[in-house]
Protein backbone atom coordinates (compact mmCIF):
# COMPACT_ATOMS: atom_id res chain seq x y z
CA UNK A 1 0.00 0.00 0.00
CA UNK A 2 1.50 3.39 -0.96
CA UNK A 3 2.02 6.24 1.47
CA UNK A 4 -1.02 8.35 2.19
CA UNK A 5 -1.46 11.42 0.02
CA UNK A 6 -3.47 14.21 1.67
CA UNK A 7 -4.86 15.15 -1.75
CA UNK A 8 -6.43 11.70 -2.23
CA UNK A 9 -7.39 10.91 1.36
CA UNK A 10 -10.74 10.88 3.13
CA UNK A 11 -11.06 10.40 6.90
CA UNK A 12 -14.02 8.22 7.90
CA UNK A 13 -15.07 8.11 11.57
CA UNK A 14 -17.64 5.40 12.19
CA UNK A 15 -20.40 5.54 14.82
CA UNK A 16 -18.57 7.16 17.75
CA UNK A 17 -21.86 7.71 19.54
CA UNK A 18 -22.32 8.58 23.18
CA UNK A 19 -24.28 5.51 24.25
CA UNK A 20 -21.78 3.12 22.68
CA UNK A 21 -18.38 4.72 22.71
CA UNK A 22 -17.95 4.62 26.49
CA UNK A 23 -18.70 0.88 26.53
CA UNK A 24 -15.88 -0.20 24.23
CA UNK A 25 -12.43 -1.45 25.10
CA UNK A 26 -9.98 1.45 25.67
CA UNK A 27 -12.68 4.03 24.98
CA UNK A 28 -10.61 6.98 26.26
CA UNK A 29 -7.85 6.20 23.75
CA UNK A 30 -10.33 5.77 20.89
CA UNK A 31 -11.93 9.16 21.56
CA UNK A 32 -8.60 10.94 21.95
CA UNK A 33 -7.32 9.44 18.70
CA UNK A 34 -10.53 10.50 16.93
CA UNK A 35 -10.06 14.07 18.19
CA UNK A 36 -6.47 14.05 16.94
CA UNK A 37 -7.46 12.66 13.55
CA UNK A 38 -9.99 15.49 13.17
CA UNK A 39 -7.27 18.02 14.01
CA UNK A 40 -4.92 16.45 11.48
CA UNK A 41 -7.61 16.40 8.80
CA UNK A 42 -8.11 20.11 9.37
CA UNK A 43 -4.36 20.81 9.23
CA UNK A 44 -3.96 18.96 5.94
CA UNK A 45 -7.35 19.83 4.34
CA UNK A 46 -8.55 16.22 4.26
CA UNK A 47 -12.35 15.79 4.00
CA UNK A 48 -14.08 14.04 6.90
CA UNK A 49 -17.09 11.72 6.80
CA UNK A 50 -18.71 11.11 10.20
CA UNK A 51 -21.34 8.37 10.42
CA UNK A 52 -24.00 7.65 13.03
CA UNK A 53 -25.71 4.27 13.30
CA UNK A 54 -29.47 4.71 13.85
CA UNK A 55 -29.08 7.95 15.84
CA UNK A 56 -32.80 7.96 16.79
CA UNK A 57 -32.20 4.86 18.87
CA UNK A 58 -28.53 4.99 19.80
CA UNK A 59 -28.13 8.75 20.09
CA UNK A 60 -25.78 11.27 18.52
CA UNK A 61 -22.00 11.34 18.21
CA UNK A 62 -20.20 11.86 21.53
CA UNK A 63 -20.72 15.53 22.37
CA UNK A 64 -17.11 16.71 22.47
CA UNK A 65 -16.26 14.93 19.24
CA UNK A 66 -19.32 16.36 17.47
CA UNK A 67 -18.36 19.84 18.64
CA UNK A 68 -14.87 19.38 17.21
CA UNK A 69 -16.31 18.04 13.94
CA UNK A 70 -18.68 21.00 13.61
CA UNK A 71 -15.76 23.43 14.06
CA UNK A 72 -13.65 21.99 11.22
CA UNK A 73 -12.69 24.16 8.25
CA UNK A 74 -12.04 21.16 5.97
CA UNK A 75 -15.01 19.65 4.06
CA UNK A 76 -17.28 17.62 6.37
CA UNK A 77 -20.13 15.19 5.78
CA UNK A 78 -22.47 13.81 8.45
CA UNK A 79 -24.14 10.55 7.43
CA UNK A 80 -26.87 8.92 9.51
CA UNK A 81 -27.32 5.27 8.54
CA UNK A 82 -29.16 2.09 9.36
CA UNK A 83 -27.02 -0.41 7.43
CA UNK A 84 -24.17 -1.81 9.50
CA UNK A 85 -21.69 -1.31 6.67
CA UNK A 86 -21.40 2.36 5.81
CA UNK A 87 -21.24 1.22 2.17
CA UNK A 88 -24.77 -0.14 2.51
CA UNK A 89 -26.10 3.41 2.75
CA UNK A 90 -26.40 5.55 -0.38
CA UNK A 91 -25.71 8.68 1.68
CA UNK A 92 -22.24 7.40 2.56
CA UNK A 93 -21.33 6.59 -1.03
CA UNK A 94 -22.57 10.02 -2.08
CA UNK A 95 -20.45 11.64 0.65
CA UNK A 96 -17.33 9.87 -0.64
CA UNK A 97 -18.06 11.13 -4.16
CA UNK A 98 -18.60 14.67 -2.92
CA UNK A 99 -15.50 14.56 -0.72
CA UNK A 100 -13.24 13.75 -3.67
CA UNK A 101 -15.13 14.65 -6.86
CA UNK A 102 -13.73 13.05 -9.97
CA UNK A 103 -11.56 10.60 -8.03
CA UNK A 104 -12.35 6.98 -8.86
CA UNK A 105 -12.80 4.56 -5.93
CA UNK A 106 -9.49 2.91 -6.80
CA UNK A 107 -7.67 6.21 -6.34
CA UNK A 108 -9.23 7.02 -2.98
CA UNK A 109 -7.29 6.52 0.21
CA UNK A 110 -9.73 6.00 3.08
CA UNK A 111 -8.45 6.38 6.64
CA UNK A 112 -10.81 4.63 9.07
CA UNK A 113 -11.42 4.84 12.81
CA UNK A 114 -14.49 4.10 14.92
CA UNK A 115 -16.63 1.39 16.47
CA UNK A 116 -17.53 -1.36 16.65
CA UNK A 117 -14.56 -3.13 15.14
CA UNK A 118 -16.28 -6.47 14.57
CA UNK A 119 -19.53 -5.04 13.16
CA UNK A 120 -19.75 -1.70 11.36
CA UNK A 121 -16.02 -1.08 10.98
CA UNK A 122 -15.12 -4.48 9.54
CA UNK A 123 -18.11 -4.56 7.19
CA UNK A 124 -17.31 -1.07 5.91
CA UNK A 125 -13.63 -1.81 5.40
CA UNK A 126 -14.28 -5.07 3.57
CA UNK A 127 -16.73 -3.40 1.21
CA UNK A 128 -14.42 -0.43 0.59
CA UNK A 129 -11.70 -2.93 -0.32
CA UNK A 130 -14.11 -4.78 -2.63
CA UNK A 131 -14.75 -1.46 -4.40
CA UNK A 132 -11.01 -1.07 -4.93
CA UNK A 133 -10.31 1.72 -2.46
CA UNK A 134 -7.06 1.82 -0.54
CA UNK A 135 -7.94 1.58 3.14
CA UNK A 136 -5.82 2.33 6.18
CA UNK A 137 -7.31 1.40 9.55
CA UNK A 138 -6.03 3.21 12.66
CA UNK A 139 -5.72 0.38 15.15
CA UNK A 140 -5.50 2.92 18.00
CA UNK A 141 -8.78 4.53 16.94
CA UNK A 142 -10.81 1.33 16.47
CA UNK A 143 -12.45 -0.73 19.17
CA UNK A 144 -15.33 -2.94 20.24
CA UNK A 145 -16.81 -4.28 23.45
CA UNK A 146 -13.83 -6.52 24.15
CA UNK A 147 -10.14 -6.83 23.30
CA UNK A 148 -10.61 -10.11 21.41
CA UNK A 149 -13.43 -8.74 19.24
CA UNK A 150 -11.18 -5.82 18.34
CA UNK A 151 -8.08 -7.95 17.68
CA UNK A 152 -9.77 -10.49 15.44
CA UNK A 153 -11.56 -7.76 13.47
CA UNK A 154 -8.23 -6.00 12.87
CA UNK A 155 -6.72 -9.28 11.68
CA UNK A 156 -9.65 -9.88 9.33
CA UNK A 157 -9.36 -6.38 7.85
CA UNK A 158 -5.62 -6.80 7.32
CA UNK A 159 -6.21 -10.15 5.62
CA UNK A 160 -8.63 -8.39 3.25
CA UNK A 161 -5.91 -5.98 2.17
CA UNK A 162 -6.43 -3.05 4.52
CA UNK A 163 -3.30 -1.54 6.04
CA UNK A 164 -3.15 -1.31 9.82
CA UNK A 165 -1.71 2.03 10.86
CA UNK A 166 -1.94 4.54 13.71
CA UNK A 167 -2.90 8.20 13.98
CA UNK A 168 0.70 9.44 14.11
CA UNK A 169 1.70 7.60 10.94
CA UNK A 170 -1.35 9.07 9.19
CA UNK A 171 -0.36 12.60 10.18
CA UNK A 172 3.28 12.24 9.17
CA UNK A 173 2.30 10.76 5.80
CA UNK A 174 -0.09 13.64 5.16
CA UNK A 175 2.68 16.11 6.08
CA UNK A 176 5.51 14.30 4.22
CA UNK A 177 8.06 17.02 5.16
CA UNK A 178 9.03 19.08 8.20
CA UNK A 179 8.54 22.23 6.13
CA UNK A 180 4.85 21.58 5.56
CA UNK A 181 2.84 24.55 6.95
CA UNK A 182 0.87 22.22 9.23
CA UNK A 183 3.87 20.40 10.68
CA UNK A 184 4.54 22.70 13.65
CA UNK A 185 0.97 22.30 14.89
CA UNK A 186 1.23 18.54 14.36
CA UNK A 187 4.49 18.37 16.30
CA UNK A 188 3.08 20.45 19.16
CA UNK A 189 0.09 18.15 19.50
CA UNK A 190 2.19 15.00 19.54
CA UNK A 191 4.43 16.45 22.26
CA UNK A 192 1.40 16.32 24.57
CA UNK A 193 1.99 12.56 24.79
CA UNK A 194 0.35 9.35 23.69
CA UNK A 195 -3.39 8.75 24.02
CA UNK A 196 -4.07 6.57 27.06
CA UNK A 197 -6.86 4.36 28.26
Amino acid sequence: MPLLDANRSILVLIDLQGKLVHQVYRSTMVLEVAHRLLTFADLFAVPVVLTEQYPKGIGPTEAGLRERFDALACPTFLVPKTAFSCCGDAGFLEALDRARPGLAPGQRQIVVAGIEAHVCVVQTVLQLREAGSQVQVCWDGVSGRGAEYRQHALERMAAAGATLTNHESVAFEWARHKDHPGFKALSALLKEGQPQG
